[in-house]
C-alpha cells in the first residue's frame, strides 16, 4: 500500500514523516523526493504502509491537516506516485 504526499517543508525528514503515519499503522517505507538539480527535498514523499485499512485511516487523519505550518496533501498513489493534476 502506497500513498503519495505533498505539500511539506522540504526541511522534513523521513523520520519525521514516518513518526506520524505511524501513528495510524504499520509504515514499511517512506521515500522523499529529491530534486536532481539541486539535491534538496523536493516536498513530497512516498509512504508504504501494510494495509489499505492503515493507509485510509491516515488519508482520513491527515488529509488536509495543518502540519508544520503547511496543510498536508495525501492521496492514494497511482504506480508509486500520484500523477494527478489535483496534487
Amino acid at each position: 500500500m502506497s500513498l503519495y504526499v505533498s505539500n511539506f517543508s522540504g526541511q522534513i525528514k523521513e523520520n519525521e514523516l514516518n513518526q506520524a503515519f505511524s501513528e495510524y499503522g504499520s509504515v514499511k517505507r517512506v521515500q522523499l523526493s529529491i530534486n536532481q538539480e539541486t539535491g534538496e527535498e523536493s516536498g513530497f514523499a512516498s509512504v508504504e504502509m501494510e494495509t489499505d485499512a492503515e493507509e485510509a485511516s491516515a488519508i482520513k487523519a491527515l488529509l488536509g491537516s495543518k502540519w508544520i505550518v503547511r496543510r498536508l496533501k495525501v492521496n492514494k498513489a497511482i504506480n508509486g506516485l500520484d500523477t494527478s493534476s489535483s496534487s
